[in-house]
Parts: C-alpha cells; sequence; structure tokens
C-alpha cells in the first residue's frame, strides 16, 4: 500500500510540476502483475509496460531538459518569472527518475514472487 500510495503521491506533484514547467507529459506507470499470480504471459507483457514506460520517461526527460535549457537562459537574462518554472521541471525531471527507479523495484518484486511461485 505504502508503494501506491507513493507513487500517486509523486505523480500528482509531477502533475502540477507539469504544468508550470512545460508541454513534456510523462507516461502513466503501467500496471505490474502480482507475480505470486501471474502467468507467464502476464509477466511479459508486464516487462513490455515497464519497458515502453520507460522509454516514454526518457522523451520526457529529454523534453524536460529543453526546457530547463531554455528557462535557465531566461533566468540569466534576468526573468524572475522563469525561476519556479525552471525549479518545478528540474523536479518533474528529478521525479520521473526516481518512478522509474520505484516501477523496476516493483517489477523486481514482481519477478522474485513469480519464481518463487513457479520453480523450474
Amino acid at each position: 500500500m505504502k508503494i501506491i500510495t507513493t507513487s500517486i503521491t509523486l505523480l500528482l506533484a509531477l502533475s502540477a510540476g507539469q504544468a508550470l514547467a512545460s508541454d513534456c507529459e510523462l507516461p502513466a506507470m503501467p500496471t505490474i502483475p502480482d507475480g505470486s499470480k501471474a502467468t507467464m504471459e502476464e509477466m511479459v507483457n508486464g516487462q513490455k509496460g515497464v519497458k515502453a514506460f520507460q522509454a516514454s520517461a526518457e522523451e520526457y526527460r529529454a523534453c524536460q531538459d529543453s526546457n530547463m535549457a531554455r528557462l535557465k537562459a531566461s533566468v540569466e537574462e534576468g526573468n524572475p518569472g522563469a525561476a519556479p518554472k525552471y525549479e518545478a521541471a528540474t523536479e518533474g525531471y528529478n521525479q520521473s527518475v526516481a518512478l522509474e527507479e520505484e516501477l523496476a523495484e516493483q517489477f523486481n518484486q514482481a519477478i522474485r514472487a513469480y519464481k518463487a511461485a513457479n520453480p523450474s
């Protein structure tokens, strides 16, 4: 339950930061199968979802990189209104990394549970 709550909190924070920072769109996190009950097909589909999220998160961060460069230049030119947007973009970037790490850990736990439930 803690993982779900943390994920929801991070997604809400990202959404707020995104609205301030850019038109970059963080992808939705995929559903991870319950490894203790999942079939091999469900695990493979879960892996595909993780890989798709990772690719989309990479695109999101590339978008944020562009925005952060633009906003940093604006701050350096003396535009004080750009500073909060720059901070929000940076926070969104960092939180996307945290979400990706969390997703990887969740999937690794599912793999361990699958292997325990389906010994070869």
